[in-house]
Parts: C-alpha cells; sequence; structure tokens
C-alpha cells in the first residue's frame, strides 16, 4: 500500500470515527429533551427531520388525555356518544312541547300527573319484562325504540286532527315523563353489557357528554324551529332522532360481535329469558338491588321537594310568565353547557383517583349543605346556586357512577331489575314525594321546614351511596376469584 493510500484510509477512519462521535452526542443531547420534543425526530433521522402525526393519531391522543380512550375502543365510544346525543337530543326536543301540555292541563294538576306516571311505569315495566324475556337483546333494543316512534306517530296525528285535545294533553304529558327515563335506562343497560367497570369508569363521563350535547342541541332545534314549524311538527323531528339511535344501536352490536369469541357472541343473541315480573322479583332477592332502589328513592324525593320549592319561589318572586320562562330556559342552558364541559374533563379523573365511593357520596353530601343554606336564606339567589350546582353534580358525577353499579351484574339484572328501578321506583318516589310536600304545606310547614327536613334525608342518601360502593367492590371480587384460581391452576399445571 502506498503513502497516498495509507493517509486516504486513516483519513475515511477519521471522518467515520468522528461521525459516531457526533451522532452519539445527539443521541444523548435528545435523551435529555422533553418527551414530546424527542418525539419530533428518530435517532436515524437528521437532527432537523421531523415527523408530522397524522389527523387520526392527533385525535387519539386528544381523546386519551380527555377520557383515557385506549385506542381499540375509539369507534365504539364513538357511537355511544353519537347514541346519548341523538337520545337526549329527541327528549330535549319534546320537553318545552311537555311543559306546555303540563301548563295547559293546570299546575294543580301536577300530583294527579305525577300518580298517572307512576302507574303508567307500573305497567310498562313487566311489558318490557315481557319483551326482553321473548327476543334477543340484539333485536328488542330497536324495537323499544320503533315503538316510540309508532307513539310519537300517533300523537302526531291526533294533534294535528285536534282529537279529545284535553285527554291528548294530559296522556302526552305522561307519555313524555315515561318515554324519557324509560329510554335512558334501556340505552345505561346497553352500555352496562358493553363495557366492564374498569372501562366504565374510564369511558362514561365522555358518553355521558355525548347526552349533554343532546340536551344543548334539542332546546336550540326547537327555539329555532318551533315558530317556523309549528311544535306538533317537532315530534316528526325528535322521531328522526330516535331512529339515529337505532343505527348506533346497530353499530355498537357490530363492534361487540367483532371483538368477543364466537361463543361469546352467540351468548349474546341468546335470549334473557324468564317471565314479565322477574325485574321485580330480582330487586326482592338482593339486598345490592334494594339499596340501589333506595339510593335511587332518595334521590327521586329531595329532588321533587327541591322542584316543588323552585316552582314556589320563582312563582313568589317572579310575576311575569315570559321572565319565568325565560329564567328555566337560562338555567337548564348554565347546567347543560357546564355538565357538557365538566363530563369531557373530569368523570374519569375523578372516579380513578377517589373511587366510586366519593362519586355516589358527592352529591348526596353537597345537598346537606345545599338545603342548609335554603333552610337558612330561602331566596331565588340560593335556589338558583344550590339548583345548578346540585344537577351539574348529579349529570357529571353521580349519574355515571350510579350507572357504574350496574357492570357486575347479569344480563337480567342489567335489563330487567335497572329498568324497573330506573322506572317504576323512580316515579313511585316521585309521586309520593310530591304528596308528601303538599301534605307538609297543608300541615302549616313553610319552605324552610321542609329544607331542614331534608338535610338528615340527605345524609341517609349518603350513606346509601358509601355502602352500594363497598358492595360493588365485593362482588367485583369475588367474580374476580374463579379466574384468579384458574390462572394459578394453570400455572402450577405448567410447573408441576
Amino acid at each position: 500500500m502506498t503513502g497516498t493510500d495509507e493517509n486516504l484510509t486513516r483519513n475515511i477512519a477519521r471522518m467515520i470515527r468522528l461521525f459516531r462521535e457526533v451522532n452519539r452526542g445527539f443521541v444523548a443531547r435528545r435523551r435529555r429533551l422533553p418527551l414530546a420534543v424527542r418525539h419530533l425526530g428518530s435517532p436515524l433521522q437528521s437532527p432537523f427531520a421531523t415527523t408530522i402525526p397524522s389527523l387520526e393519531t392527533v385525535i387519539n391522543r386528544l381523546l386519551n388525555r380527555l377520557a383515557h380512550i385506549e385506542p381499540g375502543e375509539w369507534a365504539a365510544v364513538s357511537w355511544s356518544f353519537a347514541y346519548f346525543f341523538c337520545l337526549l337530543c329527541s327528549y330535549y326536543v319534546l320537553r318545552p312541547v311537555r311543559d306546555e301540555m303540563g301548563i295547559q292541563a293546570g299546575v294543580g294538576n301536577l300530583p294527579w300527573l305525577f300518580t298517572a306516571t307512576f302507574f303508567a311505569m307500573l305497567g310498562a315495566a313487566p311489558l318490557f319484562g315481557w319483551v326482553s324475556s321473548r327476543f334477543p337483546r340484539r333485536r328488542f333494543l330497536p324495537f323499544v325504540y320503533f315503538f316510540f316512534v309508532a307513539n310519537l306517530l300517533l300523537f302526531y296525528l291526533l294533534f294535528r286532527q285536534k282529537a279529545a285535545l284535553e285527554l291528548t294533553t294530559k296522556a302526552f304529558f305522561v307519555w313524555v315523563s315515561v318515554f324519557n327515563l324509560f329510554v335512558v335506562s334501556v340505552f345505561w343497560s346497553f352500555m352496562a353489557d358493553l363495557y366492564d367497570t374498569g372501562q366504565a369508569r374510564r369511558l362514561y363521563g365522555f358518553i355521558a357528554a355525548g347526552g349533554s350535547l343532546g340536551a344543548i342541541t334539542g332546546p336550540a332545534l326547537t327555539t329555532l324551529l318551533a315558530s317556523s314549524l309549528g311544535p306538533v311538527n317537532l315530534l316528526l323531528i325528535s322521531g328522526g332522532f330516535l331512529m339515529g339511535a337505532v343505527y348506533c344501536i346497530r353499530r355498537l352490536g357490530g363492534w361487540a360481535a367483532a371483538r368477543t369469541a364466537p361463543g361469546q357472541a352467540l351468548a349474546r343473541d341468546t335470549l334473557v329469558g324468564g317471565g314479565v315480573l322477574d325485574g321485580i322479583k330480582l330487586v326482592a332477592r338482593s339486598r345490592y338491588l334494594l339499596g340501589i332502589c333506595l339510593y335511587v328513592v332518595f334521590y327521586s324525593t329531595l329532588s321533587t321537594f327541591l322542584y316543588f320549592q323552585q316552582q314556589t319561589i320563582v312563582k313568589a318572586t317572579i310575576a311575569s310568565s315570559v321572565e319565568r320562562t325565560a329564567l328555566f330556559a337560562s338555567l337548564d342552558l348554565v347546567v347543560n353547557f357546564g355538565t357538557f364541559a365538566l363530563q369531557l374533563l373530569l368523570f374519569s379523573r375523578f372516579l380513578q383517583r377517589f373511587g366510586l365511593a366519593a362519586g355516589l357520596v358527592l352529591v348526596p353530601l353537597f345537598s346537606v349543605a345545599g338545603f342548609l343554606a335554603l333552610g337558612f336564606v330561602p331566596t331565588l339567589a340560593v335556589l338558583i346556586v344550590f339548583g345548578v350546582l346540585r344537577r351539574m353534580g348529579e349529570f357529571t358525577i353521580s349519574k355515571p357512577a350510579r350507572e357504574t353499579l350496574f357492570n357486575a351484574l347479569s344480563a337480567d339484572e342489567k335489563y330487567k331489575a335497572k329498568n324497573f328501578m330506573d322506572t317504576a321506583v323512580y316515579r313511585a318516589g316521585d309521586m309520593a314525594s310530591g304528596w308528601t310536600f303538599t301534605g307538609l304545606q297543608q300541615a302549616g310547614m313553610a319552605l324552610a321546614g321542609i329544607s331542614f327536613l331534608s338535610v338528615p334525608l340527605s345524609a341517609v342518601w349518603a350513606g346509601i351511596g358509601w355502602w352500594l360502593a363497598r358492595r360493588h367492590a365485593a362482588i367485583i371480587a369475588r367474580s374476580a376469584e374463579p379466574t384468579a384460581s384458574h390462572a394459578v391452576q394453570t400455572v402450577q399445571e405448567m410447573t408441576g
């Protein structure tokens, strides 16, 4: 080898060593940078090269930060969000129409309408049990919504023809009150069938935000279209959103079937079975389900007490019907916007950090303070602050946490027992508390006294929530024991 060749070889070797040292220094500096900056490039790229994430990646990262949604859950959560959006948008399109029907029927008739609603619920629960025992879940869920769409078409024709208008008005008020609880109960039963307890704690807040967005969109559509289309034609718009909910159910059913084993997928299509009164029997035999019933009754009772106080205080403070309507609309708007934001940002983090027990006792403990404040200062300002914060807490934390209680239960308990509790039991609490409030007022008790009476009731409500959270943890632990035992046995067989 000549001297020139040796010099060339040495120069090339020096250049290689220099390149390696520069590259090692770049990698070392890059490792000291924040994670977000490090992801801009790759060790195999030049320092100036960057990778622009796709839109799907950006959305997935954003959703994971908001609600801890994992990549494989994106499709199901999106359709669940859309499902609840369509459902509550359908209801909130009808709600102003129902309230007007209530005024036309007479405010003094509200306790009677509550009573009629309860008996309608009592008749609907066995009917739902009969349907769920004879049809697979994938078939009877759309059937429930088709049934309500047919009801809307019937009311539309009756209102257009003005047939028996006074009776139709009262029947529509009762029907919407049944419809609201029934379809929402079926929705959460379906969610409990799709997601396990761990997923529920992460995802239910985000899914519930879809309902809050629907609760904002529905009144907005009513405001925009009521004058041009007329209140009666809004029933058709509501029915259209219900059909959208059916489409979401079918997409969710396809997602669940694709992600389950063949045997499990077949089990999902089998009948729930049983008789028409199974929901009542299941509740009567289970201390856990009876505890949930008590929780629902205390919530319903205290909500009715607060609602009747609201009606009394607002009527005494604001004389104009137009101003009262504007106030109620403004409060609904604040509650729905606040709930939507908090469900996106707070629910999953709250339950993961503080646990299910905190989610179940938060609103009851806040109600203790709120009713105390309302007892000492029974004014419109205190009522508004208490009512708005309580409703936001209920929709953001308490309601999704309460639905989490059903994830560890059987299909019968999720559909039949839960529906009985969410409909007949809830409306029984409404009816009993409405007549109780009226009786207390006729006996001479002032609003302040009723507020003070509500304080110990709220404390008992919180105690029931705490007990339910402990029972739920015990049920989850028991259901995990067979799996753990099987895993231990498998390891022993492999090592034996």
